[in-house]
């Protein structure tokens, strides 16, 4: 979005790229060849967009075609006609609506004309019999029911309206809209387009624009060509736009509309805009506001010229219907979706969907949208602001999407290309070469896929490890607040995850014992923050398990538990992790990271250790001894650029110390969570980037990461398969038991039998490596035991008690 005060070029130069020109030079814009004018266009929009061009999936509610104006060129509107209804139906809204959401549209468009009440006795009648008296009025109903009912989201396209009901209208919509159409007013004069329409005065228009955007309201806008307006006035149209873009900051896209003639008009004979019309136009509004504003041109009124209009500037298509026709322009069809990716592509661009608010919106939501609507977009969204391209939720047992290698491998263009093979030389990479490997799509995603195996081969081979371990999670009492988990409870809650507890030190050394006899290595143990633990419980628990399993490796207590068992016992954290070290710890899961970003922390885990004493905890660690792993779990509220911070700072820790074993990719699984449950985060990542968050982590920690990790709780068997093939070389533990994913709703399962592993290796063509918590080789005596073990037996998971204060070890 440009912002107020951006430095903006005085002139057009053709071998250099610019900012968006001031006034003087735009006017000047009219009598520069078009050739020149599309080349800087085309370079402004290629670094703000780069190859990617947007769309939305829409469904057309045309809720009444009345209308009190008369614009001379439109066939949309027309008078009150006897046997038919004014208004559509809530039932025939729904109807539409459904048919939208069956075909994975996430835009509900309501277009409809200006206040028909006000000419049409008709229409007053028919809205009374509906329970309203004004058109608006019903819109606003019609809009809620629409959201509440398929979980479209509306855009409003409903003419002139106050800032008062711009302001209603918030409440039901993601983004709303008038094309200001021209600043011409000759053009609403008798002989003119737009003589009788009232709502049509430009200076009326300009007035909602403004309104839009005191309301803080995302807003869609732009000018119809060839309606008898100059290219001097096409100009001072979008010079007025901007001029309020840069006071409010909500305009989100400039629609440049080539007029159409159509046959019972006014105009049907009047001649239509050329296509070097509409290019030029396009290019000047892509020069007027910069290379971050969205410029659209609907591709169903120009659809031989697509290439064309890209090339001038144009980076979005608007919407697209797969259910409905524009009714606006109902001789133009739509382009079907595949078709127009096509076209996208032989264009050199990636086509990709979008929601009716754009990601330079959305991702500032909490200042644009009210919050039910933020909450129902945030729900469709990926971590870029774009929609969601599939169904897969992390841990929900969905069929991923097929990840079918490319045909033909295409090379990844020259900027990507510098990226990988920064990474591959294992060089840092800045933040944002991080963020824009986290936006690979389409042959982008394929080359960064393919060029983190080939750092796997490096580094590791082709032996794919795990571990047979077994999780013990001891108690789900926790008086940390942190709004993804829906593991831990108070000591008195109870949901249908079920009861809180909290296991004897018996039941852990059973556990243990019992772990070792079915050939585990390793046992893996966190649990919530008690409020009567201290130190000692942890010192406790290493000694019970020490005494009953004295060869098992004991991988327990994240950075969170050391800090507060600590704190509990007035010991440093150094002190701490010794005494632990002594009682029996190997090492340290290095959870509790979350994000590794006190921006994302701050909302999501708000009490929670920062980012610097997580990674003071972990640093100490390594310092005495206790290596660790790193974990990053992603796709809440984040943002590619918190990930990319959390990646280097995972590197850099890395680069001092050398004591991380693996860096594990933790999709969010939502389900049973509270933010999500308040719809106050995404759905979790989209699979598209789960998988990219494993490729990306195998370039960005190379070479001082070895082992990068699949979580198949999260990911499942076919979500690890596609790992296998962006950078994975390690299937993780088998686990035994797990519940904490569980708990926020995950269906893949408790244990991941070595046997499995061992098949799902084998059709991956890979070798299978048994390995210990700190990757030796296990011992075949262990792997025999694995292989050979017997179910597990019933697990006694105490109620709650009051465990006996202590302040020392």
């Amino acid at each position: 979005m440009q912002r107020q005060g951006q430095a903006r070029a005085a002139e057009v130069g053709q071998d250099t790229l610019i900012g968006p020109v001031d006034d003087a030079a735009a006017l000047r814009l009219e009598t520069m060849p078009l050739s020149a004018l599309i080349a800087a266009a085309a370079r402004l929009r290629d670094h703000g967009h780069g190859d990617l061009v947007s769309y939305s999936r829409k469904v057309f509610i045309p809720l009444t075609q009345l209308c009190r104006d008369v614009c001379h060129y439109c066939t949309f509107a027309h008078p009150p006609r006897r046997g038919q209804r004014s208004f559509m139906t809530p039932e025939e809204v729904l109807a539409v609506a459904r048919d939208g959401a069956r075909f994975g549209c996430k835009e509900a468009l309501f277009t409809l004309g200006d206040k028909p009440e006000l000419r049409y006795r008709a229409a007053r009648e028919e809205l009374a019999a509906l329970g309203h008296e004004t058109t608006l009025s019903y819109l606003l109903a019609m809009a809620r029911l629409v959201r509440e009912a398929t979980g479209l989201l509306p855009h409003i396209n409903a003419g002139l309206m106050s800032r008062a009901e711009i302001e209603q209208f918030k409440t039901v919509s993601v983004s709303q809209g008038i094309m200001l159409e021209t600043i011409s007013d000759r053009l609403s004069q008798r002989g003119g387009p737009h003589f009788g329409s009232p709502d049509k005065i430009p200076a009326r228009r300009l007035a909602m624009i403004e309104a839009a955007g005191q309301a803080q309201v995302p807003f869609t806008t732009g000018l119809l060509i060839g309606i008898g307006e100059t290219r001097a006035e096409r100009i001072e149209a979008l010079l007025a736009i901007r001029a309020l873009h840069e006071r409010y900051g909500h305009i989100q896209e400039i629609i440049i509309q080539n007029f159409r003639a159509k046959p019972g008009t006014r105009m049907a004979q009047a001649p239509e805009p050329s296509l070097d019309e509409q290019l030029w136009t396009v290019a000047v509004a892509r020069l007027i506001f910069g290379a971050t504003m969205n410029i659209q041109s609907p591709p169903n009124l120009r659809p031989e010229a697509l290439a064309a209009i890209i090339g001038a500037g144009a980076n979005d298509w608007g919407g697209v219907s797969p259910v409905t026709p524009d009714h606006v322009n109902p001789e133009a069809p739509w382009p079907e979706i595949e078709r127009l990716a096509a076209q996208t592509e032989a264009a050199g661009k990636l086509l990709v969907e979008r929601l009716a608010i754009y990601p330079s919106h959305l991702l500032d939501g909490s200042r644009w949208l009210a919050q039910p609507m933020l909450k129902a977009a945030l729900v469709h969204a990926d971590a870029e602001g774009f929609a969601r391209a599939d169904a897969w939720v992390a841990g929900a047992g969905i069929d991923p999407p097929r990840l079918a290698a490319p045909a033909v491998q295409r090379p990844a263009s020259r900027e990507l290309a510098a990226i990988l093979r920064k990474g591959a030389r294992g060089e840092e990479l800045a933040e944002a070469e991080i963020v824009s490997l986290f936006a690979a799509r389409g042959p982008a995603f394929d080359a960064v896929c393919r060029a983190a195996d080939e750092i796997r081969v490096e580094a590791c081979g082709d032996a794919v490890s795990y571990v047979v371990t077994r999780n013990i999670n001891y108690t789900n009492i926790c008086y940390f607040k942190c709004k993804f988990c829906a593991f831990s409870k108070g000591k008195l809650s109870e949901n249908l995850r079920g009861r809180p507890y909290d296991l004897e030190l018996s039941e852990i050394g059973r556990r243990a014992a019992e772990a070792w006899e079915r050939g585990g290595t390793e046992v893996c143990l966190q649990g919530g923050i008690h409020p009567d633990y201290t130190g000692r419980t942890y010192l406790e628990i290493c000694r019970t398990i020490r005494a009953v399993a004295p060869d098992i490796h004991i991988h327990a207590f994240s950075p969170l538990e050391i800090w507060q068992g600590a704190a509990t016992l007035k010991l440093s954290v150094r002190e701490f992790l010794l005494a632990l070290k002594e009682a029996g710890l190997s090492s340290l899961p290095g959870t509790a990271a979350e994000i590794l970003d006190d921006e994302v922390r701050a909302v999501i885990c708000p009490d929670k250790i920062r980012t610097e004493q997580w990674l003071s905890v972990v640093e100490t660690a390594h310092e005495v001894g206790l290596r660790s792993t790193a974990t990053i779990m992603f796709g809440h509220v984040d943002r590619y650029e918190h990930w990319a911070r959390h990646l280097l700072r995972i590197r850099r820790l890395q680069a001092r110390t050398g004591g991380f074993t693996e860096f594990v990719p933790l999709p969010f699984v939502p389900m049973e969570t509270p933010i999500f449950l308040r719809a106050a985060s995404r759905k979790g990542p989209t699979y598209r980037e789960a998988v990219l968050m494993h490729a990306v982590s195998r370039i960005t920690l190379n070479p001082l990461i070895d082992n990068i990790q699949v979580s198949w709780v999260k990911m499942g068997a076919d979500g690890m398969r596609d790992c296998l093939r962006a950078g994975v070389n390690d299937l993780g533990g088998t686990l035994m038991e797990e519940t904490i994913t569980r708990s926020a709703g995950a269906l893949h399962g408790q244990e991941m039998a070595p046997s499995r592993f061992l098949a799902l290796i084998a059709e991956s063509g890979r070798q299978p490596r048994p390995r210990t918590t700190l990757y030796g080789d296990a011992a075949p005596t262990r792997v025999a035991a694995a292989l050979a073990a017997r179910p597990l037996l019933p697990s006694h998971s105490a109620a709650p008690r009051k465990r006996e204060l202590s302040a020392t070890a």
